[in-house]
């Protein structure tokens, strides 16, 4: 009996031992397959960093090739218009109109000077779908404005752009208005006759749909081809502290003392409204009467108008000339009614607005009627009614 005692009394500490054993075996088995893990992930990692490298080497090589290619093609096209062109001396650029404005204002007479100074006059900017998709305009009415690059492509001199330089005769000085006609070099004003024939102007962004942009406060004539359009952004286009020359302040040479209507331009209205309507983008002859009295509120003269002696309005109108036109300048034009009287003419939204302005700087608004030199024919506009919803 003591001896089976005897023999069974180690049996839990060699069981202890094999279990330990076993676990041993055990955590060293899973020690090594933990190590063996990171040591694999380690190695795929680095594989597909290589690949990845490899990639982007062959992107970049792709693209400098890419670049060298557009370089070489632009020198071609760049060659090819010099030996086409009589100006051989001058790198050209390809550039195309993305778009044309539909504006209120139908001639050069009565667009005004400068940007915002007509808060009523509204354009609508049309893009050409084939180069300015919908999206490319996503965003920009997050804006209250923009910029405008355009052409002034009612200059009477731009067959001069395809002249050599030493015969196109560009003038090195214009006349200024609020300079009475004193001549500045043209880079110092904002002429439209320029070597380049390029605008640049901002204006209200009102609404965008589609392909449509619908702006106000603009000074762009109908038909204006656009080349970009770019959002202003009042912390870098607005300089604190910038400076112009005394004469650029100067208001008192464009402002008229006051705006009447005669009793009798509101029926006239009315009647010439009934034609125009459907193609306005303004909602009512009131709302268009406004536009007429802030356009109206500058003087929109030639320097020559406002200069030409009374005394040869008296010569003038001494003559049967009562439905002649004065050779005054191309911008502005003038009928002299009788030796009392000279009439002028604002052409807005396809009517002929006339007026007179006394010597003390007051207008006169006497009638309207529809312009005989404008025709949109069968040409699709924008309406008031497309933005009724936007500008309401």
């Amino acid at each position: 009996m003591q001896k089976h005692q005897f023999s069974e009394k180690p049996m839990p500490a060699i069981l202890a031992l094999a279990l330990a054993a076993v676990f041993s075996a055990s955590s060293a088995i899973s020690f090594y397959k933990w190590k063996k893990k990171p040591m694999e992930s380690y190695s795929k990692v680095k594989e597909l960093q290589k690949s990845l490298n490899s990639a982007l080497e062959k992107c970049a090589a792709e693209r400098q090739g890419r670049i060298r290619a557009q370089q070489a093609l632009r020198k071609a096209v760049v060659a090819q218009a010099q030996t086409e062109s009589e100006n051989s001396d001058t790198t050209s650029y390809p550039m195309a109109p993305i778009g044309v404005v539909q504006s209120c204002f139908s001639t050069r007479n009565g667009t005004p000077r400068q940007p915002l100074l007509v808060p009523l006059a509204r354009a609508c900017l049309i893009f050409d779908s084939t180069r300015v998709p919908p999206a490319s305009l996503e965003g920009l009415e997050e804006y209250s404005h923009c910029w405008i690059i355009y052409v002034f492509h009612l200059n009477t001199d731009l067959e001069k752009l395809w002249k050599h330089p030493s015969k196109s005769k560009f003038k090195a000085k214009v006349r200024v208005p609020r300079l009475k006609g004193g001549r500045r070099g043209v880079f110092a004003t904002r002429s439209p006759h320029r070597p380049c024939p390029i605008g640049l102007t901002v204006a209200k962004v009102e609404a965008v749909q589609g392909n449509v942009l619908l702006l106000s406060g603009i000074d762009l004539v109908d038909g204006t081809p656009v080349l970009d359009i770019k959002p202003y952004l009042p912390y870098c286009d607005s300089i604190e502290g910038a400076v112009v020359p005394n004469w650029v302040t100067v208001d008192s040479m464009l402002s008229i003392a006051s705006v009447s209507f005669s009793d009798d331009f509101s029926s006239s209205l009315e009647s010439c409204w009934i034609s125009v309507e459907k193609k306005s983008l303004y909602s009512s002859p009131d709302e268009l009467k406004n536009l007429v009295k802030q356009v109206l509120s500058w003087d929109i003269r030639s320097v020559s108008q406002r200069n030409r002696l009374h005394n040869d309005l008296l010569e003038i109108g001494t003559t049967d000339t009562s439905n002649s036109t004065l050779d005054m300048d191309d911008s502005q034009d003038g009928e002299a009614a009788d030796s009392r009287e000279l009439m002028y003419h604002l052409v807005l939204d396809g009517m002929d607005f006339s007026y007179e302005i006394d010597g003390n700087g007051n207008v006169i608004i006497k009638k309207v009627r529809r312009s005989s030199s404008v025709s949109f024919g069968n040409e699709k506009r924008c309406n008031y009614s497309m933005w009724k919803d936007k500008l309401e």
